[in-house]
């Protein structure tokens, strides 16, 4: 297959897997396809491992590194004790809810080291980003910045365009795009509402041809309700250079998700993939369960301030998982989660898509000849 990407990137396949963990990232970019790994969950010294890790398995193949710059966010020092920067009420809030559900609190010791380790993984202000993006600029396999969640300073970009990168950024209407393409970036992930993680209010079938058209020459990677090789080619014929998947690799067994996670993941449907604030503060889709529902819910607590509620919800959402109370634990995902039923492995879903992808083609050129 051969498209804008795939002649910028130097890869076989126009499809771009998305994903926290690094295995995932190695095995679509050897499958032809380029993986992108998410690095906002990551400290300095943990993306460094991640990255030498890719470097010395990929073959030379490309890979890219997705990095949030977000617009809105509570500011934060480096002095990130969850003690200080989250209201009380917030944190009883939380504990009362766990605590009415008969799940067991952390022992004393662990529950104070793993809610700062938490915290101090929440790289999600500038400088913090800024120190990610360094950190990925010494990678010689990194061929691709993405920015998450607003646009990329307009230094960003030069610098990165000054190593011989490239750049793209996710985007959920054409407003969005439009600063985006004033930062100067590269290729657009046109990102619609059926995704997983920070979503906007337009549904994919519109989002795609709307950024195809509006931002043309521009390359536009069509992102939200792609697992299988018929939203491929429906995103393909609506005018995408490829595709961009995040949700689908989750249920993989190179995901770092849990036995139990995964579980979770394929007993739900594609209702159950909410967009809610619990999470994160911001407007984003993820697993229905009680937690969600309560803080839905609420009405004396409203969701803090991005990132801070994120780090608020490291301690409950640790407790529900560590006894596998899971109808009160929650994951980003999108509405892809109800065709995910079983674990699978990155090379096999390439193949399926793919193998899908040629049965549509095939159909449709027998329509035209018809």
């Amino acid at each position: 297959m051969r498209t804008a990407v795939t002649e910028m990137f130097g890869i076989d396949i126009p499809l771009f897997a998305f994903s926290h963990c690094r295995d995932v990232v190695l095995e679509a970019s050897k499958a032809g396809g380029m993986g992108i790994l998410g690095a906002a969950w990551m400290t300095p010294e943990e993306l460094e491992v991640s990255l030498k890790w890719i470097d010395e398995r990929i073959d030379g193949k490309p890979y890219g590194v997705d990095i949030v710059f977000p617009g809105t966010f509570a500011p934060l020092t480096d002095d990130r004790d969850p003690a200080k920067i989250l209201p009380e009420g917030h944190r009883q809030f939380v504990d009362r809810m766990m605590n009415d559900a008969g799940i067991p609190e952390l022992p004393d010791d662990d529950a104070k080291a793993f809610a700062q380790e938490h915290a101090d993984k929440m790289k999600m202000t500038p400088s913090d980003s800024e120190r990610s993006l360094q950190i990925s600029l010494r990678h010689p396999g990194v061929k691709f910045i993405v920015s998450a969640m607003g646009a990329a300073p307009k230094h960003v970009v030069d610098l990165v365009h000054a190593h011989g990168l490239k750049v793209g950024a996710l985007v959920g209407n054409v407003d969005h795009a439009v600063k985006q393409k004033e930062a100067g970036v590269d290729v657009l992930i046109a990102q619609g509402a059926e995704a997983g993680g920070h979503v906007g209010r337009v549904g994919s079938m519109v989002l795609w041809p709307q950024l195809v058209d509006a931002m043309a020459p521009i390359p536009v990677l069509a992102a939200g309700g792609i697992g299988r090789g018929r939203q491929f080619a429906a995103a393909m014929a609506l005018g995408a250079a490829g595709a961009w998947c995040g949700s689908i690799w989750l249920g993989t067994r190179e995901s770092d998700l849990t036995p139990n996670m995964k579980e979770r993941m394929f007993e739900s449907k594609s209702e159950d993939a909410v967009v809610s604030k619990a999470l994160t503060g911001k407007n984003c889709r993820i697993l229905r369960s009680n937690y969600t529902e309560a803080w839905d819910k609420a009405e004396d607590v409203k969701p803090l301030t991005f990132p801070l509620q994120s780090i608020l919800g490291g301690v409950p959402l640790r407790r529900a998982e560590r006894v596998r109370r899971f109808d009160y634990w929650t994951y980003a995902v999108g509405q892809i989660v109800g065709d995910m039923q079983q674990e699978t492995s990155v090379r096999q879903i390439f193949a399926e898509m793919l193998g899908e992808y040629v049965e549509v083609m095939e159909n449709l050129n027998k329509l035209l000849e018809d």
